[in-house]
């Protein structure tokens, strides 16, 4: 087997636990607040969980460009190394919280080291062959897409079969499984005596450098607005399925099944489009889809069923499955030479943000829209990035660079 793909099956298990591992608290999280760090007021707990879950995305936000730095200079294995034990390390200590505020701190500590998942994305844009560079992106998504979806579904058997703090050591060592096979199996050709003699911007003029290429700058728009469109309605769907079927006994279990539908169809539809974007252009595959997703978000809010809020949101998720795998590619065509790994961390930034603004925004906002107007919001915001990619990225096309260039 070639190294790059060794590279990316190592890099999809790591990727599929990373993210298992930052979403599998998400089902018991209040309970554990509550029967084990000695929270009972109801407000409280609701105002401690919120805080405790984006703590994690605010201090990921504001140091993932620096380690995409570091990455740049010192080599994305050992970013990837330092992100993944140190993530594992953290991981096993919330199992020994004692109050709130130990588990915040220590969400906030794992947001500070965390960073796998871009190190991960630009070490197989450095390794992986330019003409199935869409597939590997489109494979390595994948893995985080079934993080995603299945971690919730492991956290919540695991903490009525063997509790909650169990959870915690049984994620922090696979983590560490992971970052283990990484050391031994990923292999990167970085050479740090040539990376050294490059001058290194700061994170500010890095920044002002990657964003001054509008074609950067519309895909980080995107970025942005993909975490929008999955994260402002997701906490209002139990009470949009209660609307919906007001006489079902077993919402939060609808409530799973709906957005476990978009993760799924994500996850198989990200190869696809990744392969099919190596073959047409990663631009047409973008711009197509985000048309796409805005079309698929007006049969959301017009759905009188659950079943028909179902199949809007799965057929949302082959639109969205094509996004984040073409928006890796492009990152790594159009990045600065030297500053790819600094563009991806750039781009990990956004989602971060996107986690802490669209969950925020979206209850605040649905007071005078509602769900449904949300829906329509976002069906808005993504027909006009639509627009935006395509005389951003298919109108003004920047010269392709080297191999050697990118990297």
């Amino acid at each position: 087997m070639t190294q790059w793909k060794k590279n990316l099956i190592v890099l999809w298990f790591g990727q599929f636990l990373v993210m298992a591992g930052m979403t599998m608290i998400m089902p018991f999280l209040t309970l554990y607040l509550q029967s084990e760090l000695g929270v009972t007021d109801p407000h409280k707990i609701g105002i401690w969980a919120g805080v405790i879950f984006a703590g994690n995305f605010i201090t990921a936000f504001l140091f993932q460009p620096l380690w995409g730095k570091l990455s740049d200079r010192y080599g994305r294995k050992l970013m990837l190394l330092r992100s993944g034990f140190g993530m594992a390390i953290v991981m096993v200590l919330m199992g020994f919280a004692t109050n709130p505020w130990h588990l915040l701190l220590l969400r906030l500590l794992n947001g500070v080291i965390s960073g796998f998942n871009p190190a991960s994305i630009a070490l197989v844009s450095a390794t992986t062959p330019k003409n199935k560079l869409g597939f590997a992106m489109g494979t390595l998504q994948s893995g985080g897409i079934a993080g995603t979806i299945l971690g919730p579904l492991i956290g919540g058997i695991l903490a009525d079969s063997i509790g909650y703090r169990p959870i915690f050591y049984i994620t922090g060592i696979s983590i560490f499984i992971a970052s283990l096979l990484s050391l031994f199996i990923v292999k990167e050709k970085f050479d740090r005596k040539q990376a050294a003699t490059e001058v290194q911007m700061s994170v500010i003029d890095g920044f002002k450098k990657i964003i001054s290429i509008p074609q950067i700058t519309a895909l980080f728009a995107v970025t942005l607005l993909i975490q929008f469109a999955n994260m402002s309605p997701m906490t209002l769907i139990p009470l949009y399925i209660q609307q919906l079927s007001p006489h079902a006994a077993n919402i939060a279990f609808l409530a799973g099944l709906v957005a476990s539908a978009t993760g799924i169809s994500n996850m198989l539809a990200s190869p696809i489009l990744g392969k099919l974007g190596d073959r047409i252009g990663s631009e047409k595959i973008l711009a197509c889809c985000l048309i796409g997703s805005a079309v698929s978000f007006i049969p959301q809010a017009l759905a009188n069923t659950v079943w028909q809020l179902l199949i809007a949101r799965f057929f949302l998720g082959f639109f969205l499955g094509g996004l984040v795998p073409t928006v890796n590619s492009l990152l790594a065509k159009y990045s600065p030479v030297g500053m790819t790994t600094r563009t991806y961390s750039f781009n990990s930034s956004m989602i971060s943000l996107g986690n802490v603004i669209a969950p925020i925004a979206g209850g605040f906002f649905s007071g005078w829209i509602g769900i449904h107007g949300l829906f329509v919001t976002s069906a808005i915001l993504m027909g006009l990035n639509g627009i935006w990619v395509w005389f951003a990225l298919l109108h003004k096309r920047q010269p392709r660079r080297s191999a050697n260039e990118r990297s």
